[in-house]
């Protein structure tokens, strides 16, 4: 086994220990069992692609930033990550004051980083088709990012349509914000945007390595 897959191995176990240890004395036991569904699933789909040697290391680890970005919000439910508290330890402020914040805004930090680190993964697949223009690869891989979230959206609808409302609200994490979907949706794509340019910039029409 080649370090590279050693690798992405153990990251992957990592993972898994952590999503596991998310249980202990958490706040909303109930909830977060909800909230790592799509975590389970989304270690599994990994699972395979590493085995398979679908991806590069560095695809993986993009994803399971993001994993990992998921399980700090599922262990607090996204609308009561403690960020607040954490930064007044560390810097002696609280951000939400800094910035007059009302609301929780760690979902939209995870819905800006899901466009900025699911387009590697993305824009990697796109070329192993065959696909060498780099500006065609930035296009596609920000259109399936976007589709990627409007997906996830329509499911989160459907959680509010099927689930009782403190279930729905616990996942979703709307906060009372009507147009949440379309504000996450919009930093999804500026964070795919923005990461597809760079890739423009620093590659050449050349799979991900």
């Amino acid at each position: 086994m080649s370090s590279s897959r050693k690798l992405m191995w153990l990251l992957l176990v990592a993972t898994l220990v952590a999503t596991a240890a998310s249980f202990w004395e958490a706040p909303y036991p109930s909830e977060l069992r909800l909230q790592h569904v799509p975590t389970v699933i989304g270690l599994v789909a990994l699972g395979v692609v590493a085995e398979r040697g679908a991806l590069s290391t560095a695809s993986i680890v993009c994803l399971l930033a993001f994993i990992w970005l998921h399980l700090i919000g599922a262990r607090w439910i996204y609308s009561f990550v403690p960020y607040d508290q954490w930064c007044e330890q560390l810097c002696g402020m609280s951000l939400s004051e800094v910035f007059g914040w009302k609301r929780n805004h760690y979902d939209r930090l995870v819905h800006l980083a899901s466009g900025v680190l699911f387009v590697p993964p993305a824009w990697e697949l796109i070329q192993q088709q065959g696909l060498t223009n780099r500006w065609w690869t930035a296009g596609l891989s920000i259109s399936i990012v976007l589709a990627v979230g409007a997906i996830y959206e329509i499911v989160e609808w459907a959680i509010a349509m099927l689930f009782a409302p403190h279930y729905a609200e616990s996942y979703n994490g709307q906060q009372g914000d009507l147009w949440d979907p379309q504000k996450d949706l919009a930093l999804a794509g500026i964070g795919a945007i923005f990461c597809a340019i760079l890739l423009v910039m620093v590659r050449r029409a050349s799979p991900l390595k």
